[in-house]
């Protein structure tokens, strides 16, 4: 099993490169941030988070504020912070599916775009985004006041706009997912911004002095 996994994570390693250099705007120095950031991404064993999350329906849109806890073997505990009336709630979302009741009180989570994307599976998708997603796109880009690294994922033959895309954004210096967005067919339904965000390591990477 080890084996394998390495395999596979050297082999995301390599796709990650090519698809970058073949980007227009990539650059030596997104590519490297790129392979750095998916390194940690692949090796992470947990993350907590708060959440700000919009879902659009496109006649409805829910806003959402929610704490999160991720962990790679096991479930994400959601923990809605927004709205008033659903603050303290706690949802837990596993690999059966994302459609959740709360106590008697349902919070829409019903199924986006083509079917297969629901607001409360938006944090397990975007981190398997970052950890496998195939990067078509890389840049560096400035978002405020922070400098960030941008990543566009989609399937390797896909057309810009069509299917279904994740757009990416981390902070350069410490590596965090500061934004995520997944659309369908060029339409955005899901919008996630995080604060706070603090990923778990292997003890040998944790311990690794910063560069």
């Amino acid at each position: 099993m080890g084996r394998w996994r390495w395999a596979a994570s050297a082999l995301a390693l390599l796709l990650l490169l090519s698809a970058c250099s073949n980007g227009e705007q990539g650059g030596s120095g997104a590519e490297e941030l790129a392979l750095a950031i998916r390194t940690e991404y692949i090796a992470m064993t947990g993350c907590t988070a708060q959440m700000a999350l919009t879902a659009d329906y496109g006649q409805r849109v829910y806003e959402y504020g929610i704490s999160v806890s991720w962990a790679r073997e096991g479930e994400t505990v959601l923990t809605l912070t927004a709205p008033e009336e659903l603050a303290g709630v706690t949802a837990r979302v596993g690999p059966g599916g994302s459609f959740l009741d709360f106590d008697g009180a349902r919070v829409e989570t019903g199924t986006l775009g083509s079917g297969s994307l629901t607001p409360m599976g938006a944090v397990p998708s975007l981190l398997e985004y970052a950890a496998g997603g195939f990067i078509a796109e890389c840049a560096l880009e400035t978002m405020g006041q922070r400098e960030t690294l941008h990543i566009t994922c989609r399937e390797p033959e896909a057309t810009p706009g069509t299917g279904v895309e994740a757009q990416l954004w981390f902070d350069v210096e410490s590596h965090a997912l500061l934004r995520g967005e997944i659309s369908s067919d060029g339409f955005t339904v899901i919008q996630c911004t995080f604060t706070d965000f603090a990923m778990t390591l292997p003890p040998a990477q944790e311990e690794t002095p910063a560069q």
